[in-house]
Order: C-alpha cells, then structure tokens, then sequence
C-alpha cells in the first residue's frame, strides 16, 4: 500500500545537473512514487543566482540560504549536486545532523573526505549514496558495492573522462595535434574553457580514488592516487601506438598487488592493444573493466557525464534512499575493513615503451641494452631508424617497476650517446 504522505527532497545546485534532476521528479512523478512506495515532493532548491529564471520549478521553492534549507527538519533527503568541497561539506554533514539522508554526485569531496562523511552518516543512521560521482549514467559503484560484495576484485581500469577521451579519439581517428583536438573539444561543449581538471587528470584521480576504496575496501585519498595528464601525448606517439597495434586512452587504474598485501590507485596516458575492448571507447564515452576471481572479466559502459545521463544516476540513488527511509533502514556504508596500504608508483610494475634520440653509430644499441640489463629491465623488442648521423631508438620491456624504469632513464640520460628521452609511455592492458 503507498504511503499518500510524500517524502520531501532538498536540491542543493541548479545548475546543468540539478535542473534535470528537477525537471525528471517532475515529468516522472508518478512512476517514481510506484517504485519508491511513496510519492516524492521537491521542498526547496537552494541557488547563488534566484533571479534567474528555471523553467519547471516554482519560484516559491528557490532560496539563496541553502544552511536553512538543510537544517529545516522536515527534509528527508538532500540531494547535493553543486560540487566542490565548501560549502558541500559543511551543507552535507548539517544535512545529517538534521535527520536528512544525502545524494551526492561530488566526486572531489568524497575523495577527500568520504571516510569523515560516511562517519557523520553512520552517526546520524542515515544513507550516503553517490553513484553519480563516477562515470555519470553508469551502474558501477553499486555493482562493485554491492553485486560484486561477495567476490574479490582485483583490478579496475577505466576512461573515466569523456573529454580526455574525446581529445584523444580525435588525434587517433584524425591525426590532429593536441591543441587542435582540444579546440574541437571545446567549441563542441566537451571541454570546460579551463580544462585543466580534465586533460592535467584530476577529475580522473578523484575517481579512481573512489573506484579503489571501494573495490578493495581499504580508505584511498586523492592523494594516494598517482596522477600524470595528457598534455604532452604528441601524434608521434599515436603512430608509435600504431605500430605496435595499440591505441593511447588517459586510463584510471586500481589494482591490487599479486600478493594481495597492498593496492596502487594511478591516472596517466598509456597504450592499450588494439584487441582490449577499452581500446574501441570512442568519443566522450567512458567505460570500466573489471577483473575479479570469480567472475572473472565485466565492462560497464555509457555516457559518461551530461545533465541528463548524471541527474539519471542521482534519481536512481534518491530512489533507493526513499525507499531505506520509508523502511527504516539504511543501505552499504562505508566498506574499509580490509585496510590495505597503499603503495606508491614506484612499487608499480608494468611494460614500457620509450622513444630515444640517439648518435646514429655502431654500438649505440649495445650501450642502450646494457644500461636496461644493469637495472634489471628486461627488453622485448627494439626498433631503430637512422639518418644524417641521428637515430631513434624505440625500446618496449617486458614488464618491469617504475622504481626500476626510472633508474633507467636517469642512467640512459648520461650517456653520450643518447641525445635526449623523447617519450615514455606505459602499456596497459596486456
């Protein structure tokens, strides 16, 4: 039997996403009610610029003291879509000491702070939910939370960025450079007229902090989270990619050691064979594979971000919210019983592919392969060209650490004959 009285939600932000999660509670009203039990009402959108007109929405119900809003008492749930970390934070956790349960699609906040946050829930008994904050539309924090809760997951890795990987589909599929991909990003409405927190990996490292807390149930910062962008991927590397019968995407990767006593978290260009079903994520689309022991591979993919596909997520966490609150109860908190470390890069052991200009003379090839072999790099294949006394050496290793790659190239700078390290790029997916 339905309940008549509605549960009431507070919208904290109106802007791309927050108009439609409003315009969707309106248009879906009634469907909404039927699968929550209970019919929901919007009670308040808390806005910086009320004058400004939002089609849908009463004016009544606008307000700039979004503090007021939150602490009203009445709010069941509120829905945080305005972003940041204040005053996000403060809005949220006032919003459980209320007696509200909360929505949020802030990835940045719940990076940094999301063990303080599920705290403040557990203390009050109410929910945290956010699939939102991570790939937009696509089911994957609830899978991994819940679906997957009685396996055990080894790796995540994923395009978890629509703009980078639009960037970077556009210099595969066209040759372009990377300004002029960028540009096409931007007069398209992918990129931001800042992008820097896309293509430098910030945006991707705060959910791959997520993505990895949750995974191996161990608390991950953004700061545990090794981050290198994508500004400095040149078309020469897209016909290196080529050549070896990859593609170059900006990946988010969790993985669990082989020995199951640590996990790395890391964001940064790398290649990724052709036959990897990452390699065919086009556009601003995003995707994430999962590894775990038993059901081995699994790929979730989708529209990555926009209001629509976002505010898509969002109700389906305000569903599942209401129907906790109309049963009493409340859903998964916070999962970090495992407590694993968290390693740094240099403990990370992957292939490598590194581009070298070098003197074109005898024994330079010698020198280059004994400078891999004393730091332990074991190399797969070499490729050279030469002309007018200069060369370039393309070197693939096996798989090898950072820690060890990196003494490498400090050694292989010293060299007289090598002029210079034109690129390294890490091969993933193999």
């Amino acid at each position: 039997m339905m309940r008549t009285r509605p549960l009431k939600v507070a919208l904290l932000g109106c802007g791309v996403v927050g108009s439609e999660v409003a315009r969707i509670m309106t248009t879906h009203a009634d469907d909404l009610a039927a699968r929550i039990g209970a019919p929901i009402e919007l009670a308040g959108v808390a806005v910086r610029r009320p004058s400004k007109v939002r089609e849908g929405i009463d004016p009544a119900l606008v307000t700039t003291d979004a503090t007021a809003l939150v602490k009203r008492g009445d709010i069941d749930v509120v829905v945080e879509v305005i972003g940041g970390i204040e005053p996000a934070r403060s809005l949220i956790t006032t919003a459980f000491e209320h007696g509200a349960s909360v929505v949020s699609a802030n990835k940045a906040l719940l990076a940094q702070d999301g063990a303080a946050l599920h705290a403040a829930a557990e203390r009050q008994g109410r929910d945290l939910y956010y699939e939102a904050a991570v790939a937009g539309a696509i089911p994957l924090i609830r899978p991994l939370r819940e679906s997957l809760a009685g396996d055990k997951v080894n790796r995540v890795l994923g395009i978890v960025n629509g703009t980078t990987n639009f960037i970077l589909d556009k210099m595969d599929s066209t040759g372009a450079g990377y300004q002029e991909a960028l540009d096409e990003a931007t007069a398209l409405g992918y990129a931001e007229a800042d992008p820097t927190a896309d293509v430098e990996g910030f945006d991707a490292a705060a959910k791959a902090a997520i993505l990895a807390g949750i995974a191996f149930h161990t608390r991950v910062r953004l700061d545990d989270v090794y981050r290198e962008g994508m500004t400095e991927v040149t078309a020469s590397d897209f016909a290196s990619a080529k050549n070896m019968g990859c593609t170059i995407k900006l990946l988010a990767i969790c993985e669990r050691a082989e020995d199951g006593g640590s996990v790395t978290a890391r964001v940064h260009p790398a290649m990724i064979p052709l036959s990897h079903p990452l390699a065919s994520v086009r556009g601003a689309y995003n995707a994430v594979f999962v590894e775990s022991d038993a059901s081995g591979q699994l790929m979730f993919y989708g529209p990555g971000a926009g209001g629509a596909p976002t505010a898509s997520a969002v109700l389906g966490d305000l569903v599942a919210v209401c129907r906790n609150r109309l049963n009493s109860t409340t859903g998964p908190g916070e999962s970090a019983y495992a407590g694993l470390p968290v390693s740094g890069m240099g403990e990370v052991v992957t292939r490598y592919h590194i581009s070298l200009d070098v003197a074109d003379k005898p024994g330079v090839l010698a020198q280059v392969a004994t400078v891999f072999a004393e730091h332990g790099v074991s190399i797969d294949t070499v490729r050279q060209q030469g002309k007018d006394g200069e060369a370039s050496l393309v070197v693939v290793t096996h798989r090898a650490s950072d820690a060890a790659l990196g003494g490498t190239v400090e050694a292989l700078r010293k060299l007289d004959t090598v002029r210079g390290v034109a690129s390294i790029m890490r091969v993933e997916g193999e």
